[in-house]
């Protein structure tokens, strides 16, 4: 494996991508603007190269693939500055905090020839990967609606809201599952932290066929909770990433009719085998063999597009209090 590859912004999540990329011996050079972190990496990560000033990355020609973890607030700049140097690009979510940026950055890649990965990292779950293969081939039936909760005590933000942070992750899974944009939106928020900061949303997609999905999400919650639940009129399935052993679960729940009214019949849960594989490694390896390849990653700029216009929908809601946004 040819070491070609920088990541810029190493601190909360940056570190993982980091140990991933020298597991895969792809890591060239980490850089961050705290020295000292830089310092206690440097000293795990020996081999690779270390550097303050992300321009001076974007400057060497021996890096091919730019992996940006930085702040949400500054991904369009460096993004755009790295596919301007000729590189390819793997930005963490969102894209950009701007329709107008994301749609900037997709066709500035396209343009140059570039690979553009955005980080919507539940596309690689075996468990999300294995739910999308049970509601293509009908496994679960007709899909009535979907819900999630993503919830958990911090970490505040002060750059974007707890939609911008957490919902992208929920959203990515949805559109995925149901092979569709929604046609309207509604999002409702609450306050409490700072006035212009929404701490907790409940938004609600409608789709064309008549699907419903839920999102639920708050950094003030007691305890963390991150599934996802997907009803169908043959059987229910729960994704539940905080579940060590059963992430995937089926239900074979059934409505029988008596007497012309709905009885439920209630069966118990089937857990179901996944392999034992990091996300977060199929998707570093995804953004090398896009490198390699010339190929399209599995979660490409449009995709990435999608997640940040539906975002953009539910913050014009949220600013209307609530009301009605149709998707255009």
């Amino acid at each position: 494996m040819v070491r070609n590859i920088a990541v810029i912004g190493a601190g909360f999540w940056g570190q993982n991508l980091v140990r991933n990329f020298a597991e895969l011996g792809a890591l060239h050079t980490i850089c961050d603007s705290d020295e000292s972190r830089l310092k206690r990496l440097k000293s795990s990560y020996p081999e690779a190269l270390i550097e303050p000033n992300y321009r001076k990355v974007l400057a060497n020609h021996q890096i091919k693939g730019i992996v940006i973890a930085t702040p949400a607030v500054s991904h369009y700049l460096i993004a755009k500055e790295a596919l301007g140097a000729g590189k390819d690009v793997f930005v963490e979510k969102p894209l950009a905090l701007t329709l107008k940026e994301g749609e900037e950055l997709v066709e500035q890649a396209e343009k140059n020839g570039r690979v553009l990965l955005v980080g919507h990292l539940l596309e690689y779950h075996p468990a999300v990967v294995k739910l999308k293969e049970l509601v293509d081939n009908g496994e679960l039936g007709k899909i009535y609606y979907l819900y999630s909760n993503r919830l958990n005590l911090g970490k505040f933000r002060t750059e974007e809201n707890i939609l911008w942070s957490f919902a992208p992750h929920d959203i990515s899974v949805i559109l995925l599952l149901l092979g569709e944009m929604p046609n309207q939106i509604s999002a409702h928020g609450g306050y409490y932290l700072h006035q212009d900061i929404a701490d907790v949303t409940l938004t609600t997609l409608e789709f064309q066929k008549g699907v419903r999905a839920h999102i639920f999400v708050s950094w003030l919650h007691p305890y963390k909770e991150q599934k996802l639940v997907v009803v169908g009129d043959k059987k229910m399935a729960l994704f539940d990433d905080t579940n060590p052993k059963h992430k995937l679960s089926i239900y074979s729940h059934k409505i029988d009719w008596v007497n012309r009214q709905p009885v439920p019949s209630k069966a118990d849960a089937e857990s179901i085998a996944l392999p034992a594989l990091e996300p977060l490694k199929l998707e570093c390896q995804d953004f090398l063999d896009s490198i390699k390849t010339r190929k399209q990653p599995k979660v490409n700029g449009h995709k990435g597009l999608q997640v940040l216009k539906v975002l953009y929908y539910c913050q014009k809601s949220l600013e209307k209090n609530g009301g009605v946004v149709v998707l255009k």
